[in-house]
């Protein structure tokens, strides 16, 4: 079996494609229910652009399930410390992965204007607030959180929700809108069919140029604004989970290191903008099946430059730095890491191929006699 170091190596890479999943899979859910106000002009419209992501929203939300029951068991520290210091923004979250499920159900209940309008708004919102916090939380990470470890690892936080806030994080958040936007606007581009697919395009193709315009300013916002960490000493990678047992320290450009020593990890920025620009041109040509696979493998891309610059943190303390989580002192156990990672060889794979299955049974375009066609028992 893997020793302890190469464990935490691959746990690190499991929870980069578990992040990836949750926004690849459900990014185009939160991306069509931004766009909703904007391409849909009527009632029918509407129904359309809620029908192309009503009957597998529940499935993509299982990556967020996974995500967050992988952090728990591979990172419990990192668990409770983000999880306690980001309480309010997490609830944000949740009270909006609540909203949506109630949006869908009952939005057609009644047949009224201002029932629906209402409803409506709330499935907006559902898909704007997680789209904007997470890039926000992202964003926090990067700059440090501020938290701090007493002698026996009692965490306290000293931030503020308004803290989160700040300039660099929502520029985090709104790349974050914009990718996810453009993601959707491409499913919906394969997905739906009349004059809203047009509309969606066009917002799509801003999107895309706003994303990238966004990642090309927070680059070079980290490379010459924002102070990065580095471990001082060098710690053994097969130590205790113990984030009191280094000395870390803040310095310009250390966000940059991995790169600089690692040469490949180049590839991951610049695959982002490529990407991103593709899935536009792509969406302008109507190739919409290309443009969802390109808007994906940029999403791809700029999470693994995130997670590839902060390696090996996993959360930077901004309050004290010596504290910060890094993959070498942060996860569970030998042999807890090693009993989840044969669950998740025997197990992602099912998700996976159950995942595909569905897509295929669910194939085919949404349009307006779908939507008048009441013998679907998935028409919302």
């Amino acid at each position: 079996m893997f020793d302890y170091e190469s464990m935490r190596l691959i746990w690190w890479a499991l929870l980069g494609i578990l992040l990836i999943g949750i926004a690849v899979m459900d990014g185009f859910d939160f991306g069509v229910a931004i766009l909703l106000p904007f391409v849909a002009k009527s009632d029918v419209e509407r129904r359309i652009v809620i029908n192309t992501v009503g009957p597998v929203w529940e499935g993509n939300q299982v990556w967020l399930i996974l995500g967050g029951g992988a952090i728990f068991a591979a990172w419990p520290l990192l668990y409770a410390t983000a999880f306690s210091g980001f309480y309010l923004a997490m609830f944000l979250v949740l009270a909006a992965l609540i909203l949506r499920p109630v949006a869908f159900k009952f939005r057609s209940k009644l047949d009224d204007v201002r029932w629906r309008a209402t409803w409506d708004v709330a499935f907006f919102i559902a898909g704007l607030v997680p789209a904007l916090i997470f890039g926000v939380a992202f964003g926090n990470v990067i700059v440090g959180v501020p938290f701090r470890f007493d002698d026996t690892l009692r965490m306290t936080y000293e931030g503020t929700l308004l803290g989160l806030l700040n300039p660099f994080a929502l520029v985090c958040g709104l790349i974050s809108v914009a990718m996810l936007t453009l993601h959707g606007a491409n499913y919906l581009a394969l997905k739906a069919e009349g004059p809203l697919v047009a509309r969606g395009v066009r917002i799509g193709r801003m999107a895309a140029l706003a994303a990238v315009a966004l990642f090309i300013v927070a680059g070079i916002w980290v490379a010459y604004g924002i102070d990065g960490y580095s471990i001082a000493q060098p710690i053994p990678h097969d130590g205790p989970s113990n984030p009191l047992l280094k000395t870390v320290t803040k310095e310009a450009g250390a966000w940059l290191i991995n790169y600089r020593l690692f040469p490949w990890t180049k590839a991951a920025p610049v695959v982002a903008i490529l990407m991103l620009a593709a899935s536009a041109l792509l969406l302008g040509k109507q190739r919409a099946g290309l443009a969802l696979l390109a808007s994906g493998l940029g999403i791809a891309a700029i999470i693994a430059t995130a997670g590839l610059s902060l390696f090996p943190f996993m959360l930077p303390s901004s309050l004290d730095p010596s504290a910060s989580l890094t993959v070498w002192d942060t996860s569970s156990s030998l042999l807890t890491l090693r009993i989840m990672l044969a669950a998740t060889v025997i197990f992602l794979p099912v998700i996976m191929l159950y995942t595909a299955w569905v897509y295929s049974v669910l194939r085919g375009p949404i349009n307006e006699a779908f939507v008048k066609d009441e013998t679907h028992s998935t028409v919302y």
